[in-house]
């Protein structure tokens, strides 16, 4: 799994972008007088009236699937969703205004996340989902015993947990945001090379709790995981 996590800069600029094309796409909408359940034009129609490329289009199409705001249907297109002009205005105003996620909030929504997914994964986790976790947990030790970066491997045993939970939300929202919140950690704490050890022990920990399915142990483990990220959240300058 290659993980290019792009600059807060990159970042604001893309976001940036998707956003012009976002307003644009709502003013064809609203200009149009199109209803809800009606369809959109085709995506070559869209990137040759707005003059940007059919892969912008589809980013801006994508992140408004992402609020409900538009399905798309295979074969036949993509159509407003269901919820009305008014509705729909106020929540791609809403969107626009959202702004960059900083790195306090996203731990904690991670903390949040993490801690209900654990339970979950603990409770109701199969013995595929065990050995899934349990190859991302040695591969992340092996890692770390070779001198290696592990912070892939890192992302990937929790969100092997993640996925054990069952919750498909849960699922993709640490997929989207965990990526980031690990770059960030590893940039600005200057020790975090010397708590390999501690990691590798916290994680055996958690992935036992799971093992046994004991969903208080394994909120438990988690929070101890968590207790450095915890530190750093509050000492974190906005």
């Amino acid at each position: 799994m290659n993980l290019d996590i792009l600059s807060n800069r990159e970042n604001q600029k893309i976001t940036a972008r998707v956003n012009t094309l976002i307003a644009q796409i709502r003013d064809l909408i609203n200009d149009s007088h199109l209803q809800p359940g009606d369809k959109l034009p085709p995506e070559r129609l869209l990137a040759e009236n707005l003059k940007v490329s059919r892969r912008s289009i589809r980013t801006a199409i994508l992140k408004l699937e992402s609020y409900g705001i538009l399905k798309s249907i295979p074969q036949s297109g993509t159509y407003l969703a269901n919820i009305g002009q008014i509705a729909m205005n106020g929540m791609i105003e809403d969107i626009l205004n959202l702004g960059s996620p900083n790195f306090k909030s996203l731990v904690e929504t991670r903390i949040l996340l993490e801690l209900k997914a654990v339970r979950l994964a603990a409770e109701i986790r199969t013995e595929d989902d065990l050995q899934k976790i349990k190859k991302t947990l040695d591969a992340h030790s092996s890692k770390l015993l070779n001198g290696g970066n592990a912070i892939q491997e890192d992302l990937l045993f929790h969100l092997a947990i993640a996925k054990a939970s069952g919750n498909v939300t849960i699922n993709q929202i640490m997929i989207a945001i965990t990526p980031q919140i690990i770059l960030d950690f590893k940039n600005y704490h200057t020790d975090y090379d010397s708590l390999d050890e501690l990691r590798v022990n916290e994680h055996e920990e958690i992935y036992k709790a799971i093992e046994i399915q004991d969903p208080q142990l394994a909120e438990q483990t988690m929070v101890k995981h968590f207790k450095m990220l915890y530190q750093y959240c509050d000492n974190y300058k906005k």
